[in-house]
Parts: structure tokens; C-alpha cells; sequence
């Protein structure tokens, strides 16, 4: 069954309402950038392929509602606006690779009539998602590949169709692994404290039909230890030129526990979540988030208010414990030379 978290339909960009799962699924149209940033920020739309096709879409937007007369001017509100996106979610690099590419698009046709650049914005946002959906299939040949006959799969967040235009990257594996039969079960992590692999990575397995069994995170050792995970897939948020990666919060924890217990752990993000310009994951920022989704649970208290929380969005494993990292171009492993 196809999943659709983000498309252009009526003259403006309609996202399925992320939070609402998996008890409701509601779309949300929008037509000003401003409204699509705080969709992005407050996880409407969420994982980073999808929050690149989301920002492409708000800069066109953005040139849409600009009553600017000359490029000059039109120019700067799309640069409002990319400032604006950018500051919503900073660990994820391919929010600003998309909006950067819009931005190219209008530079490129500078000389051209305003009506002209706003649907070129438009027609480029098109051809990212069109890209994301195709390059998620790329990525799940490719990581299927490397799934043996029989596995037990364990995931961690969601990186499904929801976390993309459609179909996936790390759940992209799994669908492909799957159709081809190779799929005992996957584990699926809650994913604390917002509960992404809960709330939508299961929802996604249910709807695909695909075998698996919700543990919560802490669970993830004992299955290791009693022999039960074959091998571990999770997506990505930024990945460094070394191949150190930033992905939700908890990752790194599986990684450890996957060398220690001899499960390969791979990474797969489409080609534009790795950002050249930083040498190490120590250079990628972290987003740190509410500390009233670490307090509450379903909307209720859990701690007290008074306690002071940490809530880092992410945090970063390092390139000597994923054995290889999957893209719509192949699969690269270390030494990591992309």
C-alpha cells in the first residue's frame, strides 16, 4: 500500500500529520513557507529525506506569495524563508542541500520573467521528490543485497516511506529484503522519547504486511545477546566525509551493541545526506528538542516538572562501527571515500 507523507496537490503542499499516528491519519495543507517551518519543526513531517522534499516546496511556496517586483527583491524573500527553514531542524543536512538547490534554480534563471523562475522553483521541488522516491528504491536493491535468507531485521526511529517522499531507506531495505522473500521478522525499536519506531515504523509494517515484533529500546541487548538479531539497519540525518553518522537518538547504543555482539550494522541514506564539508561527525550539530517530550508520554506527566532534562534529537555513531553505509549509488564500506 503506497504511503504518501508529502505532495504538491490543489496549488499547495499537503503532508500527512506525522503526530496524529498511528490512531489518525490526517493531511494538512499548506501554502505559506512559515507554516510548512512549523510543520517541520514540530515533527508534522519528520525524517530527513521528507523534510528536504517539505523546504524545497516551502522556498517555492515562499517565491509564490513574494509580492516582489524585481529578482533582486524576490531573491531576498527566498532567503528569509531559507534562513527561516533551516533553523528547524539543523542535524539534518538535506533540508539545507534542498533548499540550496531551489535557491541555485532561481540564480540560474535570474535573467528570466518573475512568472517564469517562480514555476521553475515549483518543477524543481517536483524533481527532488520525484528523485527521493526513485533513489529509495535504488537504496533498497542495493541494501537488499546484503540481507541474508531468514533475517531478523532490527530498525531503529523510522526511516520508512514516512521519512521520505515514499518507500524508504532504511525500511526501503526492508520492503525490498521482504518482497523478495529474505524476511523472518524485524525488530522494531519504540524509539524514546517520541516513539517514531512505535508510532509509525510499526504502523508502516502493518500496513505492509511485513512480520515484526515492537520492543522497547532497552530490549534491544537481550535480542542481540540471545542471538535473534541477524543484522541492524537505520537511516540517517547527516553523515560526515568519514562516514560518521548523526541519526536518532539511540543509534549509537545499537552499534555498540551490534560490534559486541558480531551483528552487522549498516546505515542507509540517500547520497545527499552526507555532507563534504565536515571531516567528522564532531563537526555535525545536534538538535536538542523540548524537554516536555522526555517528561510526558502520550500527553501525560511522567516526571517532575522541576527536573532538569537533557534531550538531544540525535546523537552520532562513529564511522569504526557501521560496516557499510547503503545509497542509491551502491554501497560504500571503510575506509569510507565517497
Amino acid at each position: 500500500m503506497t504511503v504518501t507523507p508529502v505532495r504538491w496537490a490543489d496549488d499547495r503542499l499537503v503532508l500527512l500529520d506525522q503526530t496524529r499516528l498511528p490512531v489518525e491519519e490526517v493531511e494538512q495543507g499548506f501554502e505559506r513557507w512559515e507554516d510548512v517551518a512549523t510543520a517541520i519543526r514540530s515533527l508534522v513531517v519528520r525524517g530527513a529525506p521528507a523534510i528536504g522534499v517539505a523546504a524545497a516546496y516551502a522556498v517555492a511556496l515562499a517565491a509564490r506569495a513574494s509580492h516582489a517586483t524585481t529578482f533582486d527583491a524576490l531573491l531576498a524573500d527566498l532567503e528569509t524563508a531559507a534562513r527561516g527553514l533551516a533553523a528547524t531542524r539543523p542535524t539534518a543536512v538535506n533540508l539545507c542541500w534542498a533548499v540550496e538547490r531551489v535557491k541555485r534554480v532561481a540564480l540560474s534563471a535570474r535573467a528570466r520573467p518573475l512568472a517564469e523562475i517562480r514555476a521553475r522553483l515549483l518543477a524543481e521541488a517536483h524533481a527532488i521528490r520525484e528523485e527521493d522516491i526513485a533513489g529509495n528504491h535504488a537504496i533498497g536493491a542495493h541494501g537488499a543485497a546484503l540481507v541474508p535468507a531468514g533475517a531478523r531485521i532490527l530498525t531503529h526511529c523510522n526511516a520508512g516511506a514516512l521519512a521520505t517522499a515514499g518507500y524508504g531507506t532504511a525500511l526501503g531495505v526492508v520492503r525490498a529484503a521482504h518482497a523478495a522473500g529474505k524476511v523472518a521478522l524485524v525488530w522494531v525499536d519504540e524509539t524514546r522519547p517520541v516513539l517514531q519506531g512505535a508510532r509509525l515504523t510499526a504502523w508502516e509494517c502493518v500496513r505492509e504486511g511485513i512480520p515484526h515484533r515492537l520492543i522497547s529500546d532497552v530490549a534491544a541487548a537481550s535480542v542481540m545477546a540471545r542471538g535473534q538479531v541477524d543484522l541492524v539497519v537505520t537511516g540517517a540525518d547527516r553523515i560526515a566525509a568519514n562516514g560518521d553518522t548523526a541519526n536518532k537518538v539511540g543509534t549509537y547504543s545499537l552499534a555498540v551493541l551490534a560490534r559486541h555482539h558480531g551483528v552487522p550494522f549498516y546505515v542507509a541514506a540517500p547520497f545527499s545526506t552526507i555532507d563534504p564539508a565536515l571531516p567528522s561527525g564532531a563537526g555535525i550539530p545536534i538538535e536538542e528538542r523540548d524537554p516536555a517530550e522526555v517528561r510526558c508520554v502520550g500527553g501525560r506527566q511522567i516526571a517532575p516538572l522541576e527536573s532538569p532534562v537533557y534531550n538531544p534529537a540525535f546523537d552520532v555513531t562513529p564511522a569504526a562501527l557501521i560496516t557499510a553505509i547503503v545509497t542509491e549509488r551502491g554501497v560504500f564500506r571503510p575506509p569510507y571515500r565517497f
